[in-house]
């Protein structure tokens, strides 16, 4: 935060380690490959945040607490968890007294951005990066449990159509595939403000932090 007082980007990450295989959960989250990070070092706006996901890189911290490993699993949107994140975007808010914000996603901290952002009336914009924005599109694709006790973004697409977004969708990517943002979109209605862009040679993780400086620069806005 370099500059009080002005506008922010907010860089929320993915799931990271959520599963080690398809029926087995990880011990620990924190992403090996931190995707929104790496992101966030190539913007040069004069506030730029990163926000790590609940329960990721808690061991830096506490030990004798381990977070339970539904935060992610069937909870990894739940209620507490977008009101855990909101709060402490809230906090920086009011300390530095910046705005309006940006928000950028990246997987499922796509998913985050849209459930944080029909919360709040003071995003100006959302990007996101092989964004989870139906994760019952999602689970049902790659034949998983469902996410029962999680908010699912796809619900508030109608209420923040108006906020200008920009998904990036990779060309390779078989984690989050089209048809995930193909049924955000349709719930979205009004599609004036919602773009959406096919990333050549990016897959879920790779190809996507070179290119995010001309990424940044793709339009943003409302079309009439």
């Amino acid at each position: 935060i370099r500059a009080p007082g002005k506008h922010a980007v907010f860089y929320i990450e993915g799931d990271g380690v959520a599963f080690l295989s398809r029926n087995q959960p990880s011990l620990d989250p924190t992403p090996k490959n931190p995707v929104a990070l790496h992101l966030a070092t190539r913007d040069h706006a004069p506030n730029v945040i990163y926000m790590a996901r609940p329960c990721q890189y808690t061991r830096l911290i506490d030990t004798s607490q381990p977070c339970p490993h539904e935060y992610w699993g069937v909870k990894r949107f739940a209620p507490e968890v977008i009101k855990s994140m909101n709060n402490a975007i809230e906090y920086l808010v009011r300390k530095y007294d910046i705005g309006p914000l940006h928000l950028v996603g990246f997987s499922g901290g796509g998913g985050v951005a849209i459930l944080i952002a029909a919360r709040r009336d003071d995003v100006a914009s959302i990007r996101t990066v092989a964004g989870n924005l139906d994760h019952n599109t999602f689970t049902e694709l790659h034949e998983v449990t469902p996410m029962i006790e999680s908010l699912n973004p796809v619900h508030e697409a109608a209420n923040i159509a108006h906020i200008p977004q920009h998904h990036f969708i990779g060309e390779w990517d078989d984690v989050i595939t089209p048809s995930v943002y193909i049924s955000y979109r349709n719930a979205s209605r009004n599609l004036s403000c919602v773009r959406h862009s096919v990333v050549k040679d990016a897959d879920h993780e790779t190809g996507w932090v070179s290119k995010w400086p001309t990424l940044l620069k793709a339009p943003i806005n409302c079309q009439n």
